[in-house]
């Protein structure tokens, strides 16, 4: 519908509070921005929503103007799903208050907040829950994705600890999911993505987190399979669930704490994010210091700064994909190795092995989410500036993939991926549960509004659905 963006400077949604952008602004083109540089998509319309009442409005009017509806939080979909081509933005930035109450330990936070808001506001009570790997991601998409993040061995994903979310449904009715109203939307809404409707406000479950430790070590790229087996070994022995982190390859960057014979260069690095002190950090990483880095960074910190502190730029193309594996044998670790030669080097794309395991495996049967029983996620994660590199970073991403299929559990964390098709969507639920999922979409969603993500078509497997 790229004609409706010539709709007049004055349409707006009836009874809309909000900033109403639709191409003659001058801020028009920074709102239409998104995290991955090869999404350019030019709305007829976004709405920058101030309260809840206008996202009703807004959707309402989408709806009733047959446009494309895109929901934006925090605008990090790899996929580009927060903006739509000639459609309608449903902006949330502009609700992103945290509400904190510290002796029920709970945390109200608008749809727009991105995890930086939520932990600065959690920070000063020494309270945290799962957020993302880095600040600038949105709470809403994340959480309802699923919500993998550093701290999840120890306090599980992010949706364990949703207590209730406010949406606005297709239709504009504004609901309450929780444990007692709209249970099997409430279900649905750990993992199914924005597919039901548009997430106002969540509140989370808080723990206590009073301060956490960073420490990334270095090594050149052929040291990768012995620093990747041991971290493997450390983990498998029996890691202590405040242990969260990972092994990845990735460009050297001019800091600090990088030799200067690594900067620019592909390197091996091993990440630990523990949830404690920094004495009881080193002891549990002894195994990876043992391995003689040649560049270490440690540092005790509040957790809102070491959820801050590996943000990944705007502005570069991205292209993501995942496998969660059974198991990480020497024969894996060994192609993992390989395959980080055909990284796009410089440039801040990262070939990441994640451990999972306890928090996340303990929760593995409450939630639409089969894939949280692998014991490790593969995770190419890949950034670069010259879109002469786009054919070469999205086959490395395939390939690496293809090489971990013999140890693959067949299921995905969508978060992780882009648009891949509609298998890949059915393996991050199971068929069982995408059934169950399709089911209350057509409760809430049966024209499929809301199809700009991980899409669960409404009525599936009726051929006439979506």
């Amino acid at each position: 519908m790229s004609d409706t963006i010539e709709r007049p400077a004055g349409a707006r949604p009836e009874g809309f509070g909000g900033v109403v952008l639709t191409g003659a602004e001058p801020a028009y083109d920074e709102a239409r921005t998104v995290f991955n540089a090869m999404i350019d998509k030019r709305p007829a319309m976004i709405a920058q929503c101030e309260s809840a009442a206008d996202v009703v409005a807004a959707v309402k009017y989408g709806v009733a103007q047959e446009l494309e509806i895109a929901v934006r939080g925090g605008g990090h979909s790899v996929a580009g799903a927060g903006v739509s081509e000639g459609g309608l933005v449903v902006d949330l930035r502009r609700l992103n208050s945290v509400q904190v109450d510290p002796d029920a330990r709970i945390a109200r936070v608008g749809g727009g907040a991105t995890w930086a808001d939520f932990d600065r506001a959690c920070q000063p009570h020494g309270l945290a829950t799962t957020g993302g790997r880095v600040s600038t991601t949105g709470v809403a998409g994340l959480t309802l994705g699923g919500g993998s993040g550093w701290m999840e061995r120890k306090f599980g994903l992010a949706c364990d600890n949703l207590v209730s979310v406010e949406l606005v449904t297709a239709d504009g009715r504004l609901l309450i999911a929780d444990e007692t109203k709209n249970t099997e939307l409430f279900w649905a809404l750990h993992g199914g993505g924005g597919n039901f409707g548009v997430a106002t406000s969540l509140t989370f479950r808080l723990d206590e987190l009073p301060t956490t430790t960073l420490a990334m070590l270095l090594w050149p790229a052929e040291a990768g399979p012995a620093v990747l087996r041991a971290y493997r070994d450390m983990i498998e022995a029996g890691a202590s669930d405040n242990l969260g982190g990972g092994v990845l390859f990735l460009t050297g960057p001019p800091e600090p704490f990088v030799p200067e014979h690594l900067q620019g260069q592909r390197i091996v690095a091993a990440g630990a994010m523990y949830a404690g002190p920094e004495a009881e950090a080193r002891d549990a990483f002894a195994p990876m210091f043992a391995l003689d880095p040649a560049g270490e960074l440690v540092a005790e910190m509040p957790y809102a700064d070491l959820n801050s502190a590996l943000d990944d730029p705007p502005g570069y193309r991205n292209y993501w994909s995942a496998e969660h594996l059974s198991s990480f044998p020497d024969a894996a670790v060994q192609l993992f190795c390989d395959r980080s030669a055909d990284m796009v080097v410089p440039s801040p794309s990262q070939q990441i092995t994640i451990p999972w395991g306890g928090a996340v495996l303990r929760g593995a049967d409450e939630w639409p989410l089969p894939y949280r029983k692998a014991a490790w996620v593969v995770h190419p994660f890949g950034l670069w500036s010259d879109p002469a590199d786009d054919a070469r970073g999205r086959q490395w991403s395939r390939d690496l993939c293809a090489d971990m299929k013999e140890w693959a559990t067949g299921y995905v964390y969508l978060n992780f991926i882009g648009n891949e098709g509609q298998d890949r969507v059915i393996a991050g639920f199971g068929q069982e549960n995408y059934e169950r999922l399709s089911k209350v979409k057509c409760e809430f969603d049966p024209e499929n509004v809301f199809h700009l993500n991980q899409n669960i078509l409404p009525g599936w497997p009726d051929s006439s659905a979506g």
